[in-house]
């Protein structure tokens, strides 16, 4: 095919996407006050939630199967290119200080490599051939999981990624916003949330941006609650690696425990500062060793260490 005719075709692709649509309606935005141009911008936002919400048993179905591959040791990975890319490697940038998940167990893969962060990398969304490489370099296996991110769901980065993890062994997953897009149909789960045409036409990083970064919040952070990295809803596997986080780490084991600020600092420098052993020494009655050995017993979840800590030997 012909450079002229790939172009032909590839726009004829993009004016069948709901991502591409142009608004008449908004054609004069650019003649109103700010305050309107505002107020109609937080009126699109407002609908995400709610195009979300239409795809939650896929996005349970979806974090339910990641969740047991990791508990078996395998990673979860994050693959886009963009908007798109950049957002999986926040998601995946953010796990270790809030989880204490190795950096290694969330990665996020964008298109281009750390570059593309903050600077296009001309053509790397366009290879397929690349995604294959980035993964083979993690050696992407059975247990591991593998999300593609695409707005468009047309992105051959994100395509590749899935297609290629698939072919692996691995679970993947295609986060989309388009119905009936191709990165859905390669992968195990598609996820695509619909929320219409963008403000400005075809400006994905707008509202399809705020739902890729809702359904990656709730990938994350449900399957690391699903692998006992919370207790009820405080964050006791967080990484107390500065003054602030060190500080929320004696809130977190005072909410937990109660207890005196005394005996908050005496559990956690029983246990290395550690804040759910801490909270299994005070709530347990134990030492810290033996918290430490009845959390990896019960593999790192609170509460099945609490129960077993109460049962007699």
């Amino acid at each position: 095919m012909t450079s002229t005719a790939a172009f032909a075709a590839l726009r004829a692709q993009l004016a069948t996407l709901t991502t591409e649509a142009f608004r008449p309606d908004l054609a004069d935005i650019d003649q109103l006050s700010t305050h309107d141009i505002a107020t109609i911008m937080n009126a699109e936002d407002a609908t995400v939630a709610g195009a979300v919400a239409e795809r939650l048993p896929e996005i349970a179905a979806a974090i339910d199967a990641t969740a047991a591959r990791m508990a078996r040791g395998g990673r979860l990975l994050y693959a886009g290119a963009g908007t798109a890319g950049r957002l999986g490697v926040l998601d995946a940038s953010e796990c270790p200080p809030t989880f204490n998940t190795d950096p290694a167990q969330v990665v996020g893969l964008i298109a281009g490599g750390p570059g593309a962060l903050v600077a296009a990398v001309e053509g790397a969304e366009d290879s397929a051939g690349l995604a294959a490489a980035d993964l083979d370099a993690l050696k992407v296996g059975a247990d591991d999981t593998v999300v593609g991110v695409s707005a468009s769901g047309r992105t051959p980065y994100a395509i590749g990624a899935v297609r290629h993890a698939r072919a692996a062994g691995a679970l993947t997953i295609g986060l989309a916003c388009n119905a009936g897009s191709e990165l859905g149909a390669a992968a195990e789960h598609a996820v695509e949330v619909v929320v219409g045409p963008e403000l400005l036409t075809g400006s994905t990083r707008l509202k399809a941006g705020t739902a890729q970064k809702l359904v990656l919040n709730m990938l994350s952070t449900i399957t690391m609650i699903r692998l006992g990295k919370t207790y009820g809803n405080l964050m006791v596997d967080v990484r107390a690696s500065n003054e602030k986080l060190r500080a929320r780490s004696r809130r977190i084991v005072a909410l937990a425990t109660g207890a005196a600020d005394g005996e908050i600092e005496d559990a956690l420098a029983a246990t290395d500062g550690e804040v759910k052993n801490a909270i299994l020494v005070l709530l347990g009655d134990v030492d810290g060793p033996t918290a430490a050995r009845l959390l990896d017993a019960s593999h790192g979840h609170l509460r099945a260490a609490l129960r077993a800590a109460a049962t007699p030997p």
